[in-house]
């Protein structure tokens, strides 16, 4: 059931993978979700370079068994749609591989991976361009802060590796972080600053590096 299952796949894959999107996958069967008012949407694996052994390279042709993932990807119209993919395990039969077996995984969705690469790149330029934070970013994509955060990064490190443009104009910030803390002296009686923190922000003021420096600090009493 399960083969023939993939054979109808393949058949169909062309249509299938572009109902979809996700290159090496392929949608065979749609069912509502539940009282969620989304949908299921199971595929299958139909990129035959999924076959090839990590480890080795070496194409198998021997299924082992299969495991059902639901990698996140990004969101269909109105209602959400899970992914339920049933993939394959297979047996590495090279004698010099060290591996005895192997899941299916394809660039879209990397081995172990639990969000689809492009909802990845999706949501690391929506915290970059679009959304005002990191949480308002994971809250529209349905996934975890830590997962957010890390495709804002990856998003940006490639901009962030450039060397900084010309410094023109320097511009120095200070901000109050709270309100300062008073003592007052057992003797005199008198009130004095015990803590006045302040933030300082170092900025590109007339050109387009932004935010320099940033320097945790607190003033001095008068």
């Amino acid at each position: 059931m399960v083969q023939g299952t993939h054979v109808q796949a393949v058949r169909r894959s062309r249509p299938a993978s572009l109902l979809l999107g996700i290159e090496g996958l392929a949608v065979v069967d749609v069912v509502p979700d539940g009282d969620a008012g989304g949908r299921v949407a199971h595929v299958v694996t139909v990129d035959e370079s999924a076959t090839a052994c990590p480890t080795c390279g070496v194409f198998s042709s021997s299924v082992k068994g299969n495991v059902v993932t639901s990698p996140r990807d990004i969101p269909y119209g109105a209602g959400p749609v899970r992914l339920q993919w049933r993939k394959r395990r297979w047996r590495c039969r090279e004698d010099a591989c060290p591996r005895g077996s192997f899941t299916e995984s394809i660039p879209a969705v990397p081995a172990r991976a639990r969000v689809t690469t492009r909802l990845r790149q999706e949501c690391g330029a929506g915290v970059a361009e679009r959304f005002s934070c990191v949480q308002a970013g994971a809250e529209h994509y349905r996934v975890s802060w830590p997962v957010a955060h890390a495709a804002f990064v990856a998003h940006v490190q490639g901009v962030l590796a450039q060397p900084l443009p010309p410094i023109r104009v320097l511009g120095v910030d200070e901000t109050r972080r709270g309100k300062p803390k008073w003592v007052q002296d057992p003797v005199t009686s008198r009130w004095t600053v015990a803590a006045d923190r302040w933030h300082t922000g170092i900025v590109d003021a007339a050109g387009t590096g932004g935010l320099l420096a940033h320097v945790d600090g607190a003033r001095p009493p008068p």
